[in-house]
């Protein structure tokens, strides 16, 4: 089957730059995913939507779903500043765009943070069909517990650019003591769930993993043997989430 990729705005503001990808027969169904990625690093610069493009693509051509990734604000093209409530503002368009585009059955999968992120989206929204994580953190108190050392981490990072940002240290870290995906998981219990860790993981512990499956009632727990934080590119974490869309296409 034959994609598109397209480059795309998401209306409103922040203006955020995103990738649409497209098969050329849509299933009949109107399945689409928004993949929601990670925090940044010094490391690893660039374009995150754009980080996802093949992993967009294969979905679209063996799945048949309509697959949507967005750079989050302050990331990549995207204009803003990072906050918690700013992304996960994000992720809500993100899947507003789908709808609007006539998907009416839509999947969240996210990586890192972005699987953090995702879990707590898919709480505000009992629409969502499903949700599939990988190294996902249960929360973000190590982040909130310094937040005048972590801005200065956003700041070095690229995520906020602008000097006069945050407005309110104080509120600015409470939205990352307060979002928490461990809170979230409750929430969506009656949604499939996948999550995936390494168990290598360095930078989040896989027992964040079994925490968060401890919560939901029919969690599929995966833990991947020798991986490490960088999950979605283990061919063996990817052929889980084949598989797991595959499946999701059948049963929902």
């Amino acid at each position: 089957m034959m994609v598109s990729v397209t480059e795309t705005e998401l209306g409103g503001v922040p203006r955020l730059d995103a990738l649409l990808v497209e098969p050329d027969k849509v299933n009949a169904e109107r399945r689409g995913v928004v993949l929601c990625h990670g925090f940044p690093s010094a490391q690893r610069p660039g374009t995150p939507n754009r980080s996802y493009e093949k992993f967009a693509e294969r979905i679209a051509a063996e799945q048949g779903w309509v697959v949507l990734a967005v750079s989050l604000r302050g990331c990549g093209a995207s204009e803003g500043q990072f906050s918690m409530s700013g992304w996960l503002e994000d992720i809500a368009r993100a899947i507003r765009h789908l709808r609007d585009k006539g998907i009416s059955k839509v999947w969240l999968i996210g990586s890192t943070t972005g699987g953090s992120l995702a879990l707590m989206a898919a709480a505000r929204d009992p629409e969502i069909r499903g949700v599939a994580v990988m190294a996902p953190r249960a929360d973000f108190d190590d982040w909130a517990a310094d937040p005048r050392r972590f801005v200065q981490h956003c700041r070095s990072v690229g995520v906020i650019k602008d000097e006069s940002f945050p407005p309110s240290l104080s509120a600015w870290a409470r939205e990352l003591k307060e979002n928490r995906a461990i809170d979230a998981v409750e929430k969506i219990k009656d949604m499939p769930l996948l999550i995936v860790h390494g168990t290598n993981d360095r930078q989040v512990p896989y027992e964040d993993a079994r925490q968060l499956a401890q919560i939901h009632p029919s969690p599929q727990l995966r833990l991947i043997k020798g991986a490490d934080h960088r999950i979605r590119h283990d061919p063996r974490a990817v052929s889980i989430l084949m598989g797991w869309l595959e499946r999701e296409a059948v049963e929902t």
